[in-house]
């Protein structure tokens, strides 16, 4: 899958901003391919006042229809809608998106804690069942 990847900077009229946005976003609508559309606004950052301020991200099956659907008509419009803001104030980026193998790192058990797992998820009832005891410093 390809994602296309807009970062919005903190803009300096958010009233402005929210207008042209708007327009820009009704375009994006209507342009083909996309198979799904995400809207972030962020909120704030552990780092202190966050630079971004929005991120569109678009997703496509295929380079090809992200390409198509960039330079249809109404991809066309909508790059000119977003053109009205200043060019230092959105980044434009391509990305691949997968997902890593594993899917999630299993938590340490608590001394003393059961810890119970399935061995096959479509198996009933076998299950692995492991106590963890307190280590002895040698």
């Amino acid at each position: 899958m390809i994602k296309f990847m807009i970062l919005f900077g903190q803009p300096e009229d958010a009233e402005s901003f929210e207008n042209v946005y708007q327009d820009f976003l009704a375009l994006v609508e209507r342009m083909p391919n996309i198979l799904r559309r995400q809207v972030v606004h962020v909120t704030g950052s552990p780092q202190g006042a966050p630079e971004i301020y929005r991120i569109l991200e678009l997703y496509f099956e295929s380079t090809d229809l992200q390409t198509d659907a960039l330079m249809s008509s109404v991809g066309q419009e909508a790059g000119a809608e977003l053109a009205r803001l200043p060019k230092d104030s959105y980044q434009l980026l391509f990305t691949d998106v997968y997902e890593e193998e594993g899917g999630s790192t299993a938590q340490p058990a608590a001394e003393g804690e059961t810890i119970v797992a399935d061995e096959d998820p479509a198996a009933e009832d076998e299950t692995v069942s492991d106590t963890v005891s307190p280590s002895s410093a040698d």
